[in-house]
């Protein structure tokens, strides 16, 4: 036993110096491993947009009051069309809710006909009076980029169309404790397409909408047609 313990010690002693000696002669596998470069990428991306929203074809005398925005939120698949891969096309799905304020009242006669009233003319003072819609996107786009296989920052520019379905459509006006809410408009066109343009410098991007089709379709408003139209600009944030 007094031998032992001389021995043990000298054992426990040599064990780390011996694996130091197996450590150093195995080559360092990682090191030897080249980067893999995908030169078959593709930039697809999540996208999130906030924008604010400019009215135009306003029947006479009708303003755009308080402030008027949109959220926009999705996913594009991009196709690479060339070798280079730095033009593609995109097409996705996504959701988008806007609200717009002004000064066209939207209520209901007696009969269940839908009626328009210019709330600047006839002088009424009121809270709020706004209308606000529910999308869902498929936006499509023609895509140009500064982009390569090994970096993710690179100057945009895409350019398309956004075909869009509105499922939910409401108007508030509220006056005191009187308040009128319609959901069911028939002349609202639920149908939207737009064109847009986006350009920008990797994450943060300057976003343009401009809708091809009218809000209404017919509807009046003394005696003129109403269409109303909308221009959306912001920014676009793409998340890969």
């Amino acid at each position: 036993m007094k031998n032992l313990y001389p021995g043990l010690l000298m054992l426990f002693t040599l064990i780390p110096t011996w694996a130091q000696v197996e450590n150093d002669s195995i080559p360092a596998i990682q090191d030897s491993v080249p980067a893999v470069i995908d030169s078959l990428y593709r930039e697809d991306q999540f996208y999130l947009g906030l924008t604010f929203q400019l009215m135009g074809d306003l029947p006479e005398d009708v303003s755009q009051s308080g402030f008027s925005g949109g959220l926009h939120l999705g996913f594009i698949r991009d196709m690479p069309i060339n070798k280079q891969r730095n033009i593609s096309i995109g097409a996705g799905f996504g959701w988008s809710i806007n609200s717009y304020g002004q000064e066209l009242f939207i209520g209901e006669n007696a009969n269940g006909q839908t009626i328009f009233r210019n709330l600047n003319n006839q002088d009424i003072v009121y809270d709020t009076n706004r209308f606000s819609t529910h999308l869902v996107e498929v936006p499509l786009e023609f895509r140009w980029r500064t982009s390569k296989p090994e970096s993710y920052k690179f100057w945009r520019i895409y350019t398309g169309f956004r075909l869009g379905y509105a499922y939910h459509f409401k108007s508030n006006f509220k006056q005191g404790e009187n308040q009128v809410i319609q959901t069911d408009v028939p002349e609202f066109e639920r149908f939207r397409l737009g064109t847009t343009f986006t350009f920008g410098y990797n994450t943060f991007n300057f976003h343009l909408y401009y809708s091809l089709n009218p809000f209404f379709k017919d509807a009046q408003l003394n005696d003129s047609q109403l269409g109303i139209t909308t221009f959306k600009l912001g920014l676009m944030f793409y998340i890969l």
